[in-house]
């Protein structure tokens, strides 16, 4: 079962701040995160900066490793949720 992370705008600007920031285009980047083992189209990443799709815990580790950052790094400014707001 994939393990996913349920998105947030903050996470989606999180995502394309880190992106621009370490001067990787989409596509590039999608390279990249396929030389590390994580299968991933530009379309579909595109969608987790469009805040369209849930993350894979799999592709956060891998861009973690790519970009050499603190996780906290991708969480800045998300509001946190209790339980009962998520359901």
């Amino acid at each position: 079962m994939e393990q996913k992370i349920r998105h947030s705008a903050q996470l989606s600007d999180n995502l394309r701040r880190l992106r621009y920031d370490n001067g990787y285009s989409q596509e590039t980047l999608c390279a990249e995160l396929q030389r590390n083992e994580c299968d991933i189209s530009r379309s579909t990443y595109a969608k987790y900066e469009s805040n369209l799709m849930n993350i894979r815990v799999d592709v956060l580790v891998a861009l973690q490793k790519i970009y050499g950052c603190d996780y906290s790094e991708f969480f800045k400014n998300v509001t946190s949720y209790s339980y009962g707001d998520l359901l």
